[in-house]
Parts: structure tokens; C-alpha cells; sequence
């Protein structure tokens, strides 16, 4: 135990120092600032603008902004939807790869528009390298780039007084991908590629096998196999961006537990950093933009509390593993000469520690991307990373998506505190009235509202229950999470759950985008309405943000609203399980 707490403590050590200053860079970015790569990429971030014919001074009020991001992802959908399933007709197709089928394609089309990346296929076998260059990692990069622009439209709602616009969605998303995500993505996508990631279009190799194997064949014999195709492609810049962007789509079916997706501990080390990377940067950026640092470290903090509260639990869970694992003690659960713990669907090269952190990370960071199977976690091990997409990803959540969900919920912290002083509540010295707090609520019920109808139609459905994998309270354990991995815009998965069916894939492709638009659109209105507000002077009165109290308060409000909302569903999922388990 005292090992898995060592590694897990320094992961997070190393994401602060990293953080902090990303963190201040993104900030001087987006201020327009003079960075380090300001000479070399100025001149290219001009043409863009000549190019496309974007004023880059324009302001927008949150209407125009709301209408340009809307219009930017329908027209990414419906291109990447057409590009999927009609892939047979276009070019670097070495495989020969068919189309996808229309409901297959429209889910994938939304997923990834919209920043979740759930894959009801499994990436080798079913996407050309086309598919997965000028389609999916295209949509790695814009949707990443469309929450940090909400984000900041937001941030300049409190910054700016009595003013109209909140900026310029075009030149936010330029300067978002040519300053911040193409930089780190090249840096990254190097540094996994130096330890075995391929990177080419070269066609899939087929290999001998230095031993042969014996597997059943069709007429009830034995069939004797000498060799394996080993699927190639352009991988490395694709997870790059993936896990910097909190996409966490895989190039290859098994995600980052495939050995060509993440070979070696360093590169497990520097994807699972790039995890948490911009979103926990993003913090610190929001500090010094809103001219007050002590509200950004707040923030980071009631995250951090959360996640570091989730490791312990699941990295506890694992490393004990289960009275039947454990068969009464005739099974050796113990560190000396093994990983020991619950190893069941986990990489022997990662061991508990690894897996368990990566599972935190992947959930609270509303990645999906997977280095082990979380249907194979113990119950509460596996119910942790579940509640931790449930709660609205917001413990650093998506980037730009996760910190405005986490203000949104400090939005209804200050409401409720307002409440019981009898004042008008205030934040970053902006007056909440009754139109921000309904918003706010708007932001923070639309995720709960989304998995809980969903999975609960779902769960009524014949059709559903051919899809598992498990029966039980197991069972409810997988139909819940998949309804969470969508409307939380997460997309990891039981694995456990056959989710490539005509509903499932249309239910769940609408359900990302109610989870994703709704809160959106909900931001750039309180933002719009918030930047048209004088400032009010602090006073004795005043909730202070940025202490201790405020912190454990944010903390409970998140709780309160996010994990209250799924007792009942947890408890017949995963808490039932685990109580017939030690029964």
C-alpha cells in the first residue's frame, strides 16, 4: 500500500510543477502577450485570419459567440459524418477499410465533436488512416479548443465591466490551437514516438511468429497459425493530442493498454501527466486573469481534494481486492515478489498503482482514455472513476469545459451562502441574481439529467440486455457507466458492453450533445450577462472566495449535487455488488 501511495503522490507533484507555469503561459496567450512563440507563429496566425476573413479585434456578445460555436460543431458533424461513413471512396485506405454504418457513424461523429470520444468500434479495424487523420485528430484539436474558448469568454464576463462583447470565438480558437495545443502535441507526440509509438503509412504488417499456436477451427479441429498482422499507422501524433486535448479516443481498440499506443513506463508516465496537464493549468490561468491568483488556487484546491480523495479510495480498493480474490487467504494478495491486488484486467508492466492513478486521471479528466479494463475493478474501485464522471467532470474535468462547470457550481456555492446571511450573493464582484443562478443550475443539473434518463430508458429495454456482458447488479453497474461515459463527455468505458447497436448508438450520440451544448450555451449566457454588470466594492459582508471555508464549501455543493443525485442508481449498481461480495 505504502508503494501505491508513493507513486501516486509523486504523479501529482509533477503535474503541479508543470501546471503552474502552462498555467501563466496560456493566460499570456490568450491576453494576446508576447510569448515564446510569438515571432515564429504571428505571421501564421495573420494569414489565418486573412484567409478566413476574421476580424480579429471583433467583439461578440454571448449570442454571436453561442451561434458561432453552434454553427462551427454542426458543420464538424455532419463533415465527419460523411467522412466516416464514406471512407471506402477516399484516399490512404491501405486496408481497404468499408464504410461505417450511418447510426455507427453519427455516434462517432458526436462523440467526437464534442469532446468525448466514445468508440463503439474498435479502431484498427474499422477507420482508415484518413478517417483517423483528417477526421478524428482534426476533432481532437477544435473541440478541445472549443471549451477553452468558452472558458475565457466566460472569464472576460467577470473581468470586464459594463462593456457588450466577450471577445472573438474565431481568434480565441486560433490562438488556442496554434499557441498552446500544436506546440504541446509536437513535444509530446516526439517523446512517445522515441519510445516505440509508430507514427506511419506504411500498410499493416504481417509477421511470423516465433511460435507457433494451436487454435479451434470452424470444423471442431485444429488450426495451426505461424503468423499475425500487427496494425500500424500515424498513432503518435493522434494520442498526442488526445490525451492533451482530454479526448482519449485510441487509435487502437485497447487503448492505451495497446502496446503500440503506450509501450514503456516513460511514456506511460507522460501521457497520464498529459491527462490533468491543460486542466489544471487552466486554473491558474483563470487566477491571473481575473486579476486575483487566490481564486484560481480555490479552485485547484476543491479539485485537487477530490482527486486525491478518489486515488486513495481506488488505489485502496484494488490493492485489497475481494474476499473471493482473496479466496479466505488462500491466495496471496500481498506486495513481496508480485504486484499483488486485484490484477484482473491490468497491465502486469503498470501493476495496481499505475492503473488505478491513470483511472482517476482519465475520469476526472474527462479523457476516457484506459490503460486497464475498468469492468474488471473491484466494485468500489470501479465505482470511484463512475461518480467521478457523474459529478459533472468538474475535478478538472474537460479543457475549459470542466472549469466552467466547476464556476458554475461556485455560482451556487455563493447563492446558497447568500441565502443563509440574507445578502445578495456575489462572485469575483459581480452581483448573482436569479438569471445567472438559473443558468448555473442549467450547467450543473444537465449532465445528471442526461445519464439518469438515458440509462433509465435504456435499462427498460429488452434490446440493452443483450448487449451485457454481465448479469446483476454488474450488469446495471455497465449500462450506467456507458450513460455516464456519454453525459459526462467522458468515453471510457466497462468494456463489458456491447454499445454498437442502432439505439444505443443514436441514444447515446444525442445524450454528448445535450451534455455538451446545453451547459455551453448556458455559460456564454451568464458570461454575456455578467460582462453588462458593474462591480461591487467588497464589504464586511462579502463571502470571501478564495479561504478554506469557501473551498470545503465548493466542495460540498459539488457533492451534494452531483453525488446525491446517483445514490439510488449506485446503490443498486456498484454498492450492491460490493455488499454481495462480502456477504
Amino acid at each position: 500500500m505504502t508503494n501505491v501511495a508513493v507513486q501516486m503522490i509523486g504523479y501529482c507533484i509533477i503535474l503541479i510543477v508543470l501546471a503552474v507555469p502552462l498555467g501563466t503561459y496560456i493566460a499570456k496567450v490568450m491576453n494576446g502577450e508576447p510569448v515564446l512563440f510569438t515571432r515564429l507563429l504571428r505571421p501564421a496566425e495573420r494569414g489565418i485570419y486573412r484567409l478566413l476573413k476574421i476580424d480579429e479585434k471583433e467583439e461578440m456578445g454571448w449570442k454571436k459567440y453561442s451561434v458561432c460555436t453552434a454553427a462551427f460543431s454542426a458543420i464538424s458533424l455532419l463533415f465527419l459524418w460523411a467522412l466516416l461513413c464514406l471512407q471506402r471512396f477516399l484516399p490512404l485506405n491501405p486496408q481497404g477499410m468499408d464504410g461505417m454504418s450511418w447510426h455507427l457513424g453519427f455516434n462517432t461523429a458526436a462523440s467526437f465533436i464534442t469532446n468525448t470520444n466514445w468508440q463503439a468500434y474498435s479502431g484498427e479495424s474499422a477507420l482508415s488512416y484518413f478517417s483517423q487523420m483528417i477526421g478524428l485528430n482534426v476533432q481532437n484539436f477544435v473541440s478541445a479548443a472549443v471549451g477553452i474558448a468558452v472558458l475565457f469568454a466566460l472569464i472576460r464576463g467577470f473581468v470586464r465591466v459594463k462593456k457588450y462583447g466577450l471577445g472573438n470565438f474565431y481568434t480565441d480558437m486560433t490562438r488556442i490551437i496554434l499557441y498552446v495545443l500544436i506546440p504541446l502535441s509536437i513535444i509530446l507526440s516526439l517523446s512517445i514516438v522515441s519510445q516505440g509509438v509508430p507514427q506511419t503509412l506504411r500498410p499493416y504488417d504481417e509477421v511470423e511468429l516465433l511460435e507457433p499456436i494451436e487454435v479451434a477451427g470452424d470444423d471442431g479441429g485444429t488450426v495451426t497459425v505461424s503468423k499475425q498482422v500487427v496494425p500500424l499507422g500515424p498513432a503518435g501524433s493522434q494520442i498526442a493530442i488526445k490525451q492533451l486535448g482530454t479526448n482519449g479516443g485510441g487509435f487502437f481498440g485497447n487503448n492505451s493498454a495497446h502496446p503500440f499506443e503506450n509501450p514503456t513506463p516513460f511514456s506511460n508516465l507522460l501521457e497520464m501527466i498529459s491527462l490533468l496537464l491543460i486542466p489544471a493549468a487552466l486554473c491558474f490561468t483563470f487566477g491571473r486573469n481575473v486579476r486575483d491568483k487566490r481564486q484560481g488556487i480555490a479552485i485547484f484546491l476543491a479539485m485537487f481534494i477530490l482527486l486525491a480523495v478518489s486515488l486513495a479510495v481506488v488505489g485502496a480498493a484494488e490493492q485489497q481486492g475481494t474476499p473471493q480474490l482473496a479466496q479466505d487467504g488462500a491466495v496471496y494478495m500481498g506486495t513481496g515478489g508480485q504486484a499483488g491486488g486485484n490484477m484482473e484486467g491490468k497491465e502486469t508492466r503498470f501493476g495496481v498503482a499505475t492503473s488505478a492513478t491513470w483511472a482517476v486521471f482519465t475520469t476526472a479528466a474527462s479523457n476516457g482514455s484506459v490503460n486497464s479494463m475498468h469492468d474488471s475493478y473491484t466494485p468500489l474501485g470501479g465505482m470511484i472513476p463512475m461518480l467521478l464522471i457523474q459529478l459533472g467532470e468538474v475535478v478538472f474535468g474537460g479543457t475549459g469545459c470542466g472549469l466552467y462547470g466547476m464556476i458554475g457550481f461556485a455560482i451556487m456555492t455563493v447563492f446558497i451562502a447568500g441565502l443563509m446571511v440574507g445578502r445578495t450573493p456575489e462572485y469575483l464582484c459581480k452581483k448573482i441574481e436569479p438569471f445567472e443562478m438559473k443558468m448555473a443550475v442549467l450547467v450543473c443539473l444537465a449532465t445528471p439529467v442526461a445519464i439518469l434518463v438515458g440509462s433509465g430508458i435504456a435499462a427498460l429495454l429488452p434490446a440493452t440486455h443483450d448487449s451485457l456482458n454481465n448479469p446483476g447488479a454488474h450488469g446495471l453497474s455497465e449500462v450506467l457507466y456507458a450513460f455516464s461515459s456519454a453525459g459526462g463527455n467522458n468515453g471510457s468505458a466497462f468494456a463489458g458492453f456491447n454499445a454498437n447497436t442502432p439505439f444505443l448508438n443514436v441514444s447515446l450520440g444525442l445524450i454528448m450533445l445535450f451534455a455538451r451544448f446545453v451547459p455551453m450555451f448556458a455559460t456564454l449566457a451568464v458570461a454575456g450577462n455578467l460582462v453588462e454588470k458593474k462591480r461591487v466594492a467588497v464589504s464586511s459582508g462579502t463571502l470571501p472566495t478564495s479561504n478554506v471555508m469557501f473551498i470545503f464549501l465548493l466542495i460540498f455543493v459539488v457533492l451534494l449535487v452531483g453525488a446525491l443525485s446517483f445514490f439510488p442508481a449506485l446503490s443498486l449498481g456498484p454498492v450492491a455488488e460490493y455488499f454481495e461480495m462480502i456477504a
